[in-house]
């Protein structure tokens, strides 16, 4: 495999490179690319921010919601919630849970990705028992038998990839063991704690099938194997695992954090590193266009250094289709490069087909958020 010599065409007054050594003339770049970052793509030099409207009509807009507030998130099963957004290939769903479960959960519409937000559990699965914590990311294979006891309050960002499999990015000329090393890739185990939960007594086993739940009644609890091998089961990585992809000079896009990928979409993470040193280059992610993927951002940790009065807990969406990047005081104190390092902790989702969004979604929907943009005077 190889990558042909290509030189692109330069108009005007631009820079030699992209997201470094802006012009004078006009400091805001823009960014109109293909393929999620991997395609085509074009950079326009503007004397005035991409993202400086004064005012906005129509559906397609950046939307904010406070997923903090949304009520029916809390029930004793995963298929209880509503789904927030979604589409064809995924759905987004919030669940809080504050007791432990009384019954065993099945997916059998797809792979099933949990990120603890909050809170510590014992996951009990067909593979064996883990302790998970806040950070983890859980991925749960399709038709896998599972189900949860909390130590502490769980709030759970639950990313299903329906009817397809989860995988990890090709890391290209980085390594495998790039980003995070599938070394760190844990795997349930039975142990003791999984030995105990054996018993002959009566279990349910909830199975979502279509979005319709079946329950299946045993005289036993069928969490029962004493031993299995193979190289499909529940796996887990901690965010705190992750070792990003940096260049002191160059800002890397998105696509440069991705950590799973999905049917039709890609989950990326966003973790503390240092902001880029060298003078010329940018310190804040670029404005762009990602004319085909819409975004969505979910707000773990930290201060999120592009954005204002976002808070842990909500999740942004920027549709397909627009402009948008840094708010103007993010992009003001990147200028002056008034912060060295980032302290964010985020989970992003770039879905390649549009995303609808629930009445449950929009209950807690922050209507003025398009307008976070404007520069206060």
């Amino acid at each position: 495999m190889h990558k042909w010599i290509s030189f692109p065409h330069k108009e005007g007054i631009c820079s030699k490179q992209a997201h470094a050594d802006f012009p004078d003339e006009a400091i805001y770049e823009r960014e109109a690319g293909r393929s999620g970052f991997f395609g085509p793509a074009s950079h326009f030099h503007h004397r005035h921010a991409p993202t400086g409207w004064s005012e906005w009509e129509g559906d397609l807009k950046p939307r904010a919601f406070n997923l903090n507030n949304v009520d029916e998130a809390l029930q004793p099963s995963p298929w209880d919630v509503p789904s927030l957004l979604h589409n064809s290939d995924c759905k987004i769903r919030i669940w809080k849970l504050n007791a432990s479960m009384t019954h065993l959960v099945r997916n059998s519409d797809g792979d099933e990705l949990l990120f603890i937000h909050q809170g510590t559990a014992e996951l009990f699965c067909d593979y064996g028992h883990m302790t998970v914590k806040e950070g983890d990311y859980v991925m749960i294979p399709r038709s896998t038998n599972w189900r949860i006891e909390t130590q502490e309050p769980l709030f759970i960002l639950m990313i299903e990839n329906t009817d397809a499999a989860y995988a990890l990015p090709e890391k290209g000329m980085v390594g495998n063991h790039a980003v995070f090393d599938p070394a760190v890739l844990d795997v349930p185990k039975i142990d003791d704690q999984f030995k105990a939960q054996y018993s002959e007594v009566a279990t349910q086993v909830h199975v979502k099938r279509h979005e319709k739940v079946s329950i299946i009644s045993f005289p036993f609890n069928p969490l029962d194997a004493i031993g299995w091998h193979g190289d499909l089961a529940v796996v887990r990585v901690n965010w705190r695992d992750i070792r990003p992809l940096m260049s002191h000079r160059y800002h890397l896009p998105p696509s440069a954090h991705t950590t799973f990928v999905g049917q039709g979409f890609v989950i990326c993470t966003f973790v503390p590193r240092p902001i880029e040193s060298d003078p010329g280059a940018l310190k804040v992610p670029f404005y762009h266009n990602n004319d085909d993927y819409d975004e969505v951002l979910f707000y773990h940790a930290g201060d999120f250094f592009s954005r204002d009065n976002i808070e842990a807990g909500m999740v942004t969406f920027h549709p397909a289709g627009f402009t948008h990047g840094p708010h103007p005081k993010a992009f003001k104190a990147g200028r002056e490069h008034k912060k060295k390092f980032t302290d964010e902790v985020a989970v992003m989702i770039d879905t390649r087909h549009a995303l609808q969004f629930s009445e449950h979604a929009q209950q807690v929907e922050n209507p003025q958020y398009v307008y976070s943009w404007q520069e206060t005077k």
